[in-house]
């Protein structure tokens, strides 16, 4: 097993740890790793380190720069590093790999990571009224830092691995799981029938601590903290699930803190992240996604707020750039862009009705809630929405100078039959648009064979720049930086 102590410096008091920062892990839309990075070091100053586990990425900042870290625009999740094992050797068999893991929680130096964790509550307490729990917190922190005394003997291995909080469905009473694993289609059968097994045992071991906790919150008079552990395994050499894992290292977790367990209403939430022979323990500082910020009228194929940006970052916008959504769907592309880059005029259009006016009051909603953040009344955002036809826009030739949209992938909207027709039709009307020579293109495409026909045919007009593959809803899809060549489309019809 590695040793807790492999590597990095000693732990230290809280004027050191605030001054040597914190290595912070997040999650990211898969494929915009390096974007994510680029908005890291510009935003934040720190470099970043890109997981050989896609869709990750770590940095270290100032403990004071929390702040700074919650409003980055390309990340999903956020999580504080206790320790990172770049080449962790599991044991063969399960019992002793899983007690291995157990034996992992006594070794940790969890002191000042649950530091971050305590700052951070105190930063999103403020505007929330689970804030009058921050001195039962600080009270219990005192006795996790007593428990944590020899924890400050440890090192920390500097290096970090991403565990998402977005775990998948119930789970035992102590730990949460997500597996990732290739070639294994009967895995998530299996781990079903493990965690009735494990929730019935763990009930019972609950039930008892909740008891011991209960004693001891009369004596002390602190309040108890309720936790959960979120697993993420991948790999297949394993020899044990994620939900063992999850549950084991759950127990230590409660043995060692004497935290109560709870899947729902918990206070902390235990990462695990376990790699093939990589592991990484971190404790969530986010609740929920973060991409969840301007959307509130969602559509069937709504697009994540964090891919979305990723998506214009891909396209450098310059100040009085005109960027066009042509098949915009909610609008989480167009407000995106407004949001970020308002010195750009965007414009947002669809076919369908229903989407349009989707998109408005997704517009509407964000007027209100810009309102509301400021004394004096919002000034707006540079963002207008039209219903259009796709294949005939009332655009001149010319005039745009990004196209950035979410393609039909025809399956929940359209179908790849009708796909074999637009897409040569969208891309044509798209370059007739577009300024020739310094016009660009992001497309997000899930048809990928149908794409690399059309743009095959019109190679005239569009050249293929970079291709970023991501992963979208659970679809292998494909980010396409297209470049506007110099030929000249004719107009064919007049607007003006």
């Amino acid at each position: 097993m590695a040793e807790a102590g492999a590597a990095g410096p000693e732990a230290a008091g809280d004027g050191a740890a605030e001054e040597r920062g914190a290595v912070i892990g997040a999650t990211v839309p898969t494929g915009f790793e390096v974007t994510a990075a680029a908005e890291v070091q510009e935003k934040l100053g720190s470099a970043s380190r890109i997981s050989r586990d896609r869709g990750k990425i770590y940095f270290e900042v100032p403990v004071r720069s929390l702040p700074e870290v919650h409003r980055l625009r390309s990340v999903d999740n956020l999580f504080v590093v206790v320790q990172e094992f770049k080449d962790y050797q599991f044991k063969e068999t399960k019992e002793d790999a899983l007690k291995d893991l157990e034996d992992l929680v006594k070794k940790l130096p969890w002191t000042d990571p649950l530091k971050v964790w305590e700052l951070n509550n105190s930063l999103k307490k403020k505007k929330t009224k689970r804030k009058k729990h921050n001195p039962q917190r600080t009270a219990s922190k005192e006795k996790l830092n007593d428990d944590g005394e020899e924890e400050k003997d440890q090192k920390d291995a500097g290096g970090q691995e991403d565990c998402a909080p977005n775990g998948a469905g119930a789970e035992p009473a102590i730990g949460q799981s997500t597996e990732e694993m290739q070639g294994e289609a009967s895995q998530n059968e299996d781990d079903d029938n493990e965690q009735s097994e494990a929730k019935n045992k763990l009930h019972a071991s609950s039930e008892a601590e909740t008891k011991a906790g209960d004693d001891k919150k009369g004596e002390g008079d602190a309040k108890v903290l309720k936790f959960r552990v979120t697993c993420n395994r991948a790999g297949d050499k394993h020899s044990f699930t994620s939900n063992e894992a999850a549950r084991d290292f759950g127990g230590a977790v409660q043995e060692h803190f004497q935290w109560k367990a709870d899947m729902t209403n918990f206070d902390v939430e235990v990462l695990l992240n376990i790699h093939n022979n990589e592991v990484v323990v971190g404790i969530a500082l986010t609740e929920e996604s973060l991409h969840r910020r301007n959307i509130t009228h969602f559509g069937p194929t709504t697009l994540r707020s964090t891919l979305a940006y990723g998506m214009l970052r891909l396209c450098d916008p310059q100040p009085t750039d005109i960027i066009v959504d042509p098949m915009c769907g909610t609008g989480a592309i167009p407000i995106e862009g407004a949001m970020e880059w308002p010195g750009c005029y965007h414009i947002a259009g669809d076919n369908n009705p229903q989407a349009v006016k989707r998109a408005a009051s997704n517009i509407c909603s964000l007027l209100k809630k810009n309102e509301s953040k400021e004394s004096s009344a919002s000034l707006g955002v540079p963002l207008d929405i039209v219903q259009w036809d796709i294949c005939n826009l009332p655009l001149r030739t010319g005039s745009v100078d990004v196209i950035v949209t979410d393609m039909p992938f025809g399956k929940r909207i359209g179908s790849k039959k009708k796909n074999w027709d637009l897409y040569p039709a969208c891309l044509m009307e798209m370059g007739r648009i577009c300024t020739p020579g310094t016009g660009r293109a992001v497309l997000l495409t899930q048809d990928k064979k149908c794409f690399a026909k059309a743009l095959s045919r019109l190679g005239h007009i569009w050249r293929k720049n970079q291709t970023v593959w991501v992963n979208v809803g659970g679809l292998h899809a494909a980010v396409y930086l297209l470049k506007r060549t110099w030929e000249r489309i004719e107009e064919k019809r007049s607007f003006w």
